[in-house]
Order: structure tokens, then C-alpha cells, then sequence
């Protein structure tokens, strides 16, 4: 039988204020109403410190509240509380919104996708901070945003590579210096992070060429962030972390969530504060900067200073 904790509580009409900021309190924890002043949540929620705490908020203000751990009776009331955090309806709504969002992509303007799909990604992964039990509903809809995600990406970067499923082998350093590395031309933020990362961590003297034509990369460079390249997407990896992980960078804390950065800007997936900010950055360094050798130089400064901000803060 599942844990649950139980609160009751008895507030006053007045100040409403107190009832307006339990009721947001307890809607951010994922508690589910039994009735009027009582609301349930299982123990092993990520959320039920939360709830502790909104005990404490109404006994603070004066009013009564108690928190109780208590069990089911039997299976019928056990599945009665699981069915008050049935998220399917919900995930059915996201889902919709899902389907709509393909419908607009032929005529929708890059901003416009953009500023859908965080909002859809927003949706689901506050959605999963309290699916509390997880099924096939919640799979549905992570799936369909993801398909959402990749005709996103095909639409807006027709040359984006195709993960693949290979093993990423670990790799010496030392084998890998004074190469010339090559991508496709006017590069997005995962191959820019992806060239800093080569010449400040993997190849001390790196050349570095711009492809028009990924089918005519040089026999003699490593091509990265290309279909069938050296080093590419692999399942869920972008070409940055694939990278990292490739030369044992990745437990670098300050590299990973440079990592989950360029990673949400290129692909999606799980928000990341800084992305927005650093996305209209990088516009702005290509706009001013029409040959990708300037632009690398003029990107290097902003992602040294991202990762010294990030590996102080992780």
C-alpha cells in the first residue's frame, strides 16, 4: 500500500489572502482535494516537504491544520486515491495541443515554433513534476512532443544529422591533435559550442572548415555534427555532449550543463533559463559576423564566459 500524508485544514474567510496563497501552495505540491479542507498526497512525492510546510503557513496565520500519515483501508480505497492524480486528461490536452502545433508548422514562422514548443515542453515537464503514478498517457504525450520536436528541427535546419544508435567509445586525447575539424557552414550553437570545445579542451592547434557540402568533407578531417560525420548525434546526445563524453569531459559540471544548454537550444527538451537569451546572443554574433571563422572567434568569448558562470554555479 502506498504512504499518503494527509492534510486538514480550517481557514477563515478573511483575510482571503491566506486562502489565495494556501491554494497556490497545495496546487504546486500536486495534492489532490478529498473534499473542502482536505487534501491527500503519496509520502514519497518529490513535492511532500512542500506540504509540511503549507502546514505550517496555516498554523502560523492562526488557523488549524494537521498532517497526518495514514494508509488505505483496503485496494478499493487505495485505487481510489491513485485516481485522484490521474493525469490523463490533462496529458489528452497536451497531446491536442501537440496536434495543433503540427497542423501550423508549414505556415508558422521560426519564432513562432519556437516559442510553441517551449511552452509545450514547459506543459509536460510540469505535468511530470507531478505524475506522481506514471503510465501509458504521460508516454504518449512525451512521445508526440518529441516527433513535435524533430519535424520542428527537419523543418527549420533541413541539414541537422539523424541520431544514431552506436556506442560512443572513449577516446585519447593525445591522438587527436593538430587535426583539421570540419561541419557545415554557418553554424548554429551546437556546432560553435562544439568548436570551443575542440581548441579549449580536446585539440590544442585545431583547423577548423566550413562545409557547403557535407558529402565533400576532406578525407583527411574529422567531420562533426553531420550525418555519417566522426562525431555526431548519438540517441539522445547533441554533438557537444557526445563530444565531452567521447573524451571523458563529461563529469565536468560546468561542461554538462553547458551540455544541457546547447542541448535544449538544438534539439529541445528539458528547459534551461539561460537558453533564450543565449540563442538571441548567437542571432545577434551571426548577423554581425558574416564568415564563420569570425563568427567562431566572436561566439568563444560568450561560451568561455558561460562556462566559467556555470561550473561556479552548478
Amino acid at each position: 500500500m502506498t504512504p499518503w500524508l494527509l492534510l486538514t485544514a480550517t481557514l477563515p474567510s478573511h483575510p482571503s489572502a491566506l486562502r489565495v496563497r494556501v491554494w497556490r501552495a497545495l496546487k504546486a505540491t500536486g495534492a489532490g482535494p478529498l473534499r473542502e479542507g482536505v487534501h491527500l498526497l503519496p509520502a514519497f512525492a518529490p513535492t511532500a516537504p512542500a506540504l509540511w510546510e503549507v502546514e505550517g503557513l496555516i498554523r502560523a496565520s492562526g488557523a488549524e491544520a494537521h498532517l497526518l500519515e495514514v494508509q488505505a483501508r483496503d485496494a478499493a480505497q487505495e485505487q481510489a486515491f491513485q485516481a485522484l492524480f490521474d493525469r490523463a486528461d490533462l496529458y489528452a490536452e497536451l497531446r491536442q495541443s501537440v496536434a495543433e502545433a503540427h497542423q501550423a508548422l508549414p505556415t508558422a514562422s521560426e519564432a513562432e515554433l519556437k516559442k510553441t514548443l517551449r511552452s509545450l515542453e514547459h506543459q509536460l515537464h510540469a505535468l511530470q513534476a507531478t505524475d506522481f503514478f506514471p503510465g501509458a498517457a504521460g508516454e504518449q504525450a512525451a512521445y508526440a512532443l518529441r516527433d513535435l520536436q524533430d519535424k520542428v528541427l527537419r523543418h527549420l535546419s533541413p541539414g541537422e544529422p539523424q541520431a544514431s544508435t552506436v556506442s560512443i567509445e572513449r577516446l585519447p586525447l593525445g591522438d587527436f591533435q593538430g587535426q583539421t575539424w570540419a561541419t557545415r557552414r554557418r553554424p548554429w550553437v551546437d556546432r560553435l559550442a562544439s568548436a570551443w570545445l575542440i581548441q579549449r579542451f580536446i585539440d590544442a592547434s585545431p583547423t577548423f572548415v566550413w562545409l557547403d557540402d557535407p558529402a565533400q568533407c576532406p578525407p583527411t578531417a574529422l567531420g562533426y555534427d553531420f550525418d555519417h560525420a566522426r562525431f555526431s548525434h548519438v540517441g539522445n546526445r547533441v554533438t557537444f555532449e557526445v563530444l565531452t563524453h567521447s573524451f571523458g569531459l563529461d563529469t565536468d559540471p560546468g561542461l554538462q550543463r553547458l551540455g544541457a544548454l546547447v542541448h535544449c537550444i538544438d534539439v529541445g527538451g528539458t528547459p534551461v533559463d539561460e537558453a533564450p537569451g543565449v540563442e538571441t546572443l548567437v542571432r545577434g554574433l551571426q548577423t554581425q559576423h558574416p564568415t564563420d571563422d569570425t563568427l567562431l572567434v566572436a561566439c568563444c568569448p560568450l561560451f568561455d564566459a558561460l562556462y566559467a558562470a556555470l561550473k561556479a554555479h552548478p
